[in-house]
């Protein structure tokens, strides 16, 4: 029973934390309806967090506080593939002008763990940490080819097919043919599949048999034509892959 509530007690923290997460300020009446807490239960929640230095308050509304920051910044830079990967991300970066990206899978998502925009970059709205779907992204895919079939499944079953665009693969069928040829030809295409009028390019990082994460380049259609995304990007892609995956073995 006590462990029950414990479970629920965490459960329903996190869902506060990740609802204040989602907008510029929440008032104390905004936290009681999201929350379905009667007062009393939401202000010993709020000031709880308060006291911890999770939640700031500012103007009768609360934000998340730095401290979240501090504790994803400690974890990012103990992982050996943002050591290995981070030159390799912004020299990309320089060389092509683009935006380019490191991603992870964590928990069937994909994570943002590193970004860099090169001089000619155009915004494509992402920023490290940010989760987004596996099927949709070029690095994305590139993890997933190198999944066991199992554990695509497993992913698809939590996560579904969501769809981003009207070119988006929305059949499991189709996505596992395409992830065998991406396994084949080493490397990952999103052909306005994330994002209209962006494609980009994925490979992964693959070390001792295991795929630990993947980068990416992205940009505007007219700048990734048909032609750079079969003979430019993929070699400056992979020979940055091959870096990665080398210093990650003697980090």
């Amino acid at each position: 029973m006590g462990q029950d509530v414990s479970v629920n007690t965490a459960k329903r923290t996190l869902d506060l934390l990740e609802h204040v997460g989602r907008y510029d300020g929440v008032t104390f009446s905004e936290v009681m309806e999201a929350m379905d807490m009667p007062k009393s239960t939401a202000h010993d929640y709020l000031q709880t967090l308060l006291t911890l230095g999770y939640l700031i308050e500012s103007d009768g509304k609360y934000h998340l506080s730095t401290k979240f920051l501090d504790l994803g910044e400690q974890r990012r830079r103990d992982m050996a593939i943002y050591q290995a990967a981070r030159p390799n991300i912004r020299k990309l970066a320089r060389e092509t002008g683009e935006h380019s990206s490191l991603m992870i899978e964590e928990n069937g998502r994909g994570v943002l763990l590193d970004t860099a925009i090169g001089d000619e970059a155009v915004s494509l709205n992402v920023r490290p940490g940010q989760r987004l779907p596996l099927t949709t992204t070029a690095p994305g895919k590139a993890i997933l080819a190198h999944l066991p079939d199992q554990r695509i499944e497993d992913i698809l079953d939590k996560h579904g097919l969501p769809i981003a665009t009207p070119n988006t693969i929305i059949d499991r069928e189709d996505l596992f043919d395409e992830l065998d040829s991406i396994e084949q030809r080493g490397y990952a295409l999103d052909l306005e599949e994330h994002v209209e009028g962006i494609r980009s390019i994925g490979a992964p990082i693959v070390v001792r048999g295991t795929v630990v994460g993947a980068i990416g380049l992205g940009g505007p259609v007219r700048r990734f034509s048909d032609e750079r995304l079969a003979d430019e990007f993929p070699e400056l892609l992979l020979e940055a892959a091959n870096v990665i995956e080398v210093n990650y073995l003697h980090s």
